[in-house]
């Protein structure tokens, strides 16, 4: 859903606030979908096509349809908490943009922003990340093709579903102001959701059951969670790095992306094979010892009072490997300053 078709059910809220909607003749068909049952309608539909065996096409809509209902269900109590913080720039809000549906809304970030600072909603950093990346995917989904295996999806979705149904029950739904009727029938379709979440929910944790009790068993030192999936079922070992929940196989360098926040800093090169791919070793779900860094691509382990940093060329080296007692830099540059003043000696 993009930023400009989710305005129309924000702006249809406000269009019958002010009831300015037209009468039709009951013989004729309408859309009328306000939006929050609209968003509920969207949950619904995601679990459906999520539970059960999902096709190619199932994941497909079941990623389409949970992020549009996330998008509508947020800005809904945006526009409940003001009408202005729908908009991408608040300060340029105006009752007649609002009205006939013509403008910019805010991205998901910002509106995850102005939930937990304005409308004091309760978000969590791993419920906010799946939003954003739910977000990611539908719009790589729209417009460059997506792929993930069921699994992932699966598995992400519950993420952001518990946090959608647990959000709709307590902070969105008791404050609408709507007929008994309308409140009752989005409390049912919700428990349907919340049903459905449960299926899902169960598929996840019974396939997680079988992994710690098989290839995961006594590998927790080895085992990280899986940026795909969510799930603590990646299990790196040398040039080797699966999850075996989602069937993810991660190259060395692109896992190392994903978990180190400043690939410029110290202690990204590993000393053994050169290659961009240490992590600290607190990443992973049983940490093997405090204050030790784990190499992706040959499994080599390192202590941080074994290493230090060359002034040289900044790569991180190994202590013992000091060249006649000079511990500031390391063998290679050692060697590149031999052959540098060997040459200037001969010229």
């Amino acid at each position: 859903m993009s930023q400009r078709d989710s305005n129309v059910h924000i702006g249809a809220q406000a269009t019958r606030a002010a009831g300015s909607q037209r009468r039709r003749p009951a013989s004729t068909a309408t859309l009328d979908f306000p939006p929050v049952p609209n968003g509920v309608d969207y949950l619904r539909s995601a679990v459906e096509h999520l539970v059960g065996e999902p096709s190619p096409r199932d994941l497909k809509y079941a990623v389409l349809h949970l992020q549009a209902g996330a998008e509508v269900l947020i800005k809904a109590k945006l526009y409940e908490e003001h009408w202005t913080l729908v908009f991408r720039d608040p300060g340029k809000a105006t009752t007649k943009s609002l009205n006939e549906s013509d403008f910019d809304s805010c991205t998901m970030a910002a509106a995850i922003e102005r939930l937990r600072h304005i409308a004091n909603v309760q978000i969590s950093e791993k419920e906010a990340k799946a939003l954003r990346d739910l977000t990611k995917d539908r719009n790589a989904l729209q417009h460059f093709g997506l792929t993930h295996s069921a699994r992932a999806v699966a598995a992400r979705a519950t993420v952001v579903l518990d946090f959608l149904v647990h959000f709709a029950w307590h902070s969105l739904i008791p404050g609408l102001k709507l007929p008994e009727h309308e409140r009752e029938r989005i409390w049912s379709e919700m428990g349907e959701v919340r049903s459905g979440l449960t299926s899902i929910q169960q598929f996840v944790d019974e396939r997680m059951r079988r992994l710690r009790a098989t290839v995961l068993k006594d590998a927790t030192d080895h085992t990280l969670v899986c940026p795909n999936c969510g799930q603590p079922a990646l299990l790196a070992t040398e040039n080797h790095i699966t999850c075996h929940f989602c069937d993810t196989l991660w190259p060395p360098e692109d896992l190392a992306e994903k978990f180190v926040e400043d690939p410029e800093g110290p202690w990204h090169d590993c000393p053994e094979c050169c290659y961009s791919t240490l992590i600290p070793g607190t990443l992973f779900v049983k940490p093997p010892d405090e204050g030790v860094m784990h190499c992706l691509n040959c499994a080599a382990r390192f202590r941080m009072e074994a290493l230090t940093q060359c002034t040289g060329c900044g790569a991180p080296w190994l202590i013992e490997k000091a060249v006649g007692g000079q511990t500031d830099l390391c063998p290679e540059c050692c060697d590149r300053i031999r052959r540098e003043e060997d040459e200037r000696y001969w010229q």
